[in-house]
């Protein structure tokens, strides 16, 4: 069995996996091989699965799994697995990193002190503590975040229409009862034919004059343009965001708008998580060859 590793992952992944077969990174051996692992860069068109005709196996390290065609994986008999377990904690970490450093203004302070400027009087804080935030997709790292806020003293509810409870988090699946209430948001939805654009002008409108915006989850659930236009005018105060309509982003409207945070999509890239990713993938592999993967 030959295994291609497409992507970034932990540089001691090759050495786990060479029980199971032959380990490679030259992507040319694509059609030889029955296994590929990839993150977010590389995509598993029509087009690629077709030039690979003895894969068995897709593997992706990270959560979304939007640059896999899965309807086609399925007709050619390919399983497609992701590592969602392993990234919650990371992700949700740059997400309380991104909350906490919009309000606190700490890009704005460093990048004033390193231009020899004393700017103290015109960064005005505020705090997370009381503060409400709604959390957008109550899964692995929504859960993780909202414990982060819990105990930052926030009140957390959260809108997602697979969920009608939940332990951590009050679940409230009417937006027009939810958005006036939060005071952050951190968005953390698949992108799926719902999702995609649910962050748009109308939906803007109906949230707290000052909102505060953390999205981790996918590029396309915002309207790029929207979140400009809100974040000019003030109705949000600030928007973090770590991820992109692509990976590197052609052109966004992001990079000119005030009051932002922009990370280039590095959620899932600690060195903590390249190794749970590299435990999982391992056990699937396992899983697989002993012919118990379901």
């Amino acid at each position: 069995m030959k295994i291609l590793i497409s992507d970034a992952f932990d540089p001691g992944l090759p050495d786990k996996l060479k029980r199971f077969g032959e380990v490679t990174d030259d992507k040319s051996q694509l059609a030889d091989c029955e296994v590929v692992l990839v993150r977010s860069k590389t995509k598993c068109t029509r087009e690629y699965l077709d030039s690979a005709p003895k894969l068995k196996l897709i593997i992706r390290g990270g959560v979304g799994l939007d640059n896999i065609d899965r309807p086609c994986a399925a007709e050619k008999g390919i399983k497609v697995f992701n590592t969602a377990a392993a990234s919650s904690i990371a992700v949700a970490e740059l997400a309380f990193a991104l909350m906490i450093a919009l309000p606190n203004h700490i890009v704005k302070g460093h990048e004033s002190m390193v231009r020899g400027e004393w700017i103290k009087k015109q960064l005005k804080r505020t705090e997370l503590y009381k503060k409400t935030l709604g959390v957008f997709g109550c899964g692995r790292i929504g859960t993780e975040i909202a414990l982060r806020a819990k105990a930052f003293g926030m009140k957390v509810i959260g809108y997602d229409p697979f969920l009608n409870s939940h332990d951590t988090i009050e679940i409230i699946n009417d937006l027009d009862t939810m958005l006036p209430m939060c005071d952050y948001i951190s968005l953390n939805t698949p992108l799926t034919d719902e999702t995609a654009g649910m962050i748009n002008k109308d939906v803007i409108a109906k949230m707290k004059d000052g909102v505060y915006i953390v999205n981790t989850g996918r590029g396309k659930v915002v309207v790029e343009e929207d979140i400009a236009e809100a974040l000019k005018s003030g109705k949000i105060a600030g928007y973090g965001n770590d991820v992109w309509y692509s990976d590197p982003p052609e052109s966004t409207p992001l990079t000119s708008a005030p009051n932002t945070i922009l990370t280039p999509h590095i959620g899932a890239s600690t060195k903590e998580n390249l190794l749970r990713i590299g435990d999982i993938i391992e056990e699937l592999i396992g899983k697989y060859v002993d012919g118990n993967l379901d």
